[in-house]
């Protein structure tokens, strides 16, 4: 291998570092970032709670007599009316009672009115002493005797009408049946009554959720010392959302109509029943869904879109625009969240302006060439926009 002469190499070396030397660095380029003034206003902040619907009235349908199952008469999961015939159960025992308790009542009207005609016969005579008065005493005697028996037996004849009755199983309410929990040929009624079916009112949805101690108590505090009154309890004032499964938003709006009378000791929460209309029967009893209902509302809050925030770790941060065009990576606390924007409970201050695109690209130092986002994709939400609990969100 040859060598180059070591002054040669030395040359190449001087003339490489000189014509490095003499080439300038590249100002790094500029990033291009959308920001976004901070906005202040109102904020209503509503809360969310885990929720399950009923039927305004859920009716369970039972055999209250003893008997075997003859007949289903209702199409399973359809709308039945009140007083439609539902199961039919053997009625041959309870028609041979009943016949047998009218015999009797029979029986014993008759012994009465023969008590009726010896009392109206002896009475003349005993006051034309013509029989003795202890003969008369006899017969009226025998007479409240008799009346007893027809009393006593016009009972057995009801009950056994009643029972009779009873193996016609019908809806107490228009409502829509369920599924039969007894087949056609099964033994009801014994040794108990036997669940047959459901039957729920479908019309109006009751939807039950629970709220915790403290929750209580700040609704309590958020409507002043009338909140306990009925005329003024918020409960009654407020409206509620129900969220569906599938994240909709119920059509119909809410109201409760019933909150429990304690706390519960063991879970710390307070049963609260509320009703929604439900004319088309889009509602189920046994759905799952989130009540969502209006609690406060928050004055002056700062307000910035959620597409600004990064979270990681359960940590917020945002980029704030400075003065020399660089951009500063600053922690926040955030808040409620309302519509497509986020409340920020601290970090930032009204005169701030954030960055809303862009923020993957953004290290600290580098200068930016910033673009304020177009007037309306910072608008404020409308009024029918509402903040719920971030705890409830995550």
């Amino acid at each position: 291998m040859t060598r180059l002469p070591r002054a040669v190499v030395a040359g190449c070396t001087v003339s490489l570092l000189v014509a490095c030397g003499g080439k300038k660095t590249a100002a790094p380029a500029l990033v291009d970032v959308v920001v976004a003034p901070v906005q202040v206003r109102d904020v209503p902040i509503v809360r969310e709670w885990a929720a399950q619907t009923f039927g305004a009235n859920d009716v369970e349908i039972r055999a209250r007599v003893k008997g075997y199952l003859l007949q289903k008469a209702y199409q399973e999961g359809t709308m039945v009316k009140k007083g439609a015939l539902l199961f039919l159960i053997d009625p041959q025992e309870y028609q041979a009672a009943a016949a047998q308790a009218r015999a009797t009542l029979a029986q014993a009207q008759a012994g009465l009115s023969k008590a009726n005609t010896d009392v109206n016969r002896l009475r003349p005579l005993a006051e034309r002493n013509a029989v003795s008065q202890q003969d008369l005493d006899h017969a009226v005697a025998a007479q409240d005797a008799a009346k007893g028996q027809v009393d006593a037996a016009r009972a057995v004849l009801q009950n056994a009408e009643l029972n009779l009755g009873y193996t016609r199983v019908t809806s107490p309410i228009t409502g829509l049946a369920g599924v039969a929990q007894a087949d056609v040929g099964s033994l009801v009624g014994s040794p108990g009554p036997t669940l047959l079916t459901v039957v729920s009112q479908m019309d109006t949805i009751k939807v039950k959720f629970r709220i915790s101690e403290q929750e209580y108590l700040a609704l309590m505090r958020a409507f002043g010392d009338t909140a306990g009154q009925a005329e003024h309890r918020p409960s009654g004032k407020a409206e509620l959302d129900l969220v569906l499964a599938d994240g909709s938003v119920y059509g119909s709006k809410g109201r409760v109509v019933t909150v429990d009378r304690n706390v519960d000791p063991t879970t710390g929460t307070l049963g609260i029943e509320a009703l929604f209309p439900n004319p088309t029967g889009l509602l189920r009893p046994g759905q799952f869904g989130r009540i969502r209902a209006p609690v406060t509302t928050r004055l002056n809050a700062i307000v910035l879109p959620q597409r600004a925030v990064r979270e990681l770790q359960g940590t917020y941060s945002i980029g704030v625009l400075k003065p020399d065009s660089t951009v500063e990576i600053r922690p926040i606390k955030a808040g409620a969240r309302v519509g497509t924007d986020w409340v920020v409970d601290s970090g930032l201050v009204a005169s701030d302006m954030v960055v809303v695109d862009g923020m993957q690209k953004v290290r600290p130092g580098v200068k930016v060439r910033a673009t304020q986002a177009p007037a309306d994709t910072t608008r404020p939400a409308s009024a029918a926009s509402q903040a719920s609990d971030t705890t409830a969100q995550r």
